[in-house]
């Protein structure tokens, strides 16, 4: 496995940043609709951008609880500002092995801004590419990355911490690599679509990178 260039996702892979997305809907929703909507509630309105979801929920008040949403994505993100411990020396490590890096995220534009923000993780990426209000598409997404750098699919992985996210990545013919080291991620999911390697903890895939990526399957 001769890796070029990474692209990760962000939510639960870089960032425990999930319980933000959660939090920062259930008050927009309880907000503007009344009602408090549970985490698995939530969840299953994932897949286009925020914008994308308000646009369903409320047409003819998105923008305004959009910028609601987005107060209080910022105002909730304090306690989960710092990327999972050993993310940033991992991506430092692979700057310095002049291993491109790129972002793929179903995350809008304002919340993107916010999380990298928040973070500091911004300067790791060269490319950040978010999401889309028709809904998800990140066969496409990661497929325009690999095509700014000019490589193959075959040089390039994907990260993630869903089933999705290794559907995405074999469905454009990149490594499909699984980050299952968040609390929110989806294990057996993720296994359960035969990934190239998956992930525990941060500590294995530093080890893996210090490694000098090995190949094989976990």
């Amino acid at each position: 496995m001769k890796i070029r260039g990474i692209i990760f996702d962000l939510d639960g892979t870089l960032l425990n940043s999930l319980p933000v997305c959660y939090s920062g809907f259930r008050s927009t929703l309880r907000k503007f609709l009344g009602r408090e909507y549970s985490d698995t509630e939530i969840h299953a309105l994932f897949g286009p951008s925020e914008e994308g979801v308000l646009k369903k929920l409320l047409p003819n008040q998105w923008e305004e609880s959009l910028q609601y949403y987005l107060a209080a994505y910022d105002s909730a993100h304090t306690e989960y500002a710092k990327p999972f411990p050993g993310v940033e020396a991992a991506l430092a490590l692979l700057k310095e092995r002049n291993v491109r890096l790129a972002i793929v995220s179903g995350k809008g534009a304002g919340t993107m801004a916010i999380s990298l923000r928040h973070s500091g993780l911004g300067k790791f990426f060269e490319v950040v590419q978010t999401g889309s209000e028709h809904g998800a598409d990140k066969p496409a997404h990661i497929k325009k990355v690999i095509d700014l750098w000019h490589y193959r699919p075959e040089d390039v992985a994907y990260i993630g911490d869903t089933a999705y996210d290794i559907q995405a990545a074999q469905a454009v013919g990149t490594a499909a690599i699984g980050a299952v080291w968040g609390n929110t991620a989806s294990t057996q999911q993720v296994k359960a679509m035969n990934p190239e390697l998956v992930f525990s903890s941060v500590e294995e895939f530093l080890t893996w990178i210090e490694a000098g990526f090995p190949e094989g399957k976990s």
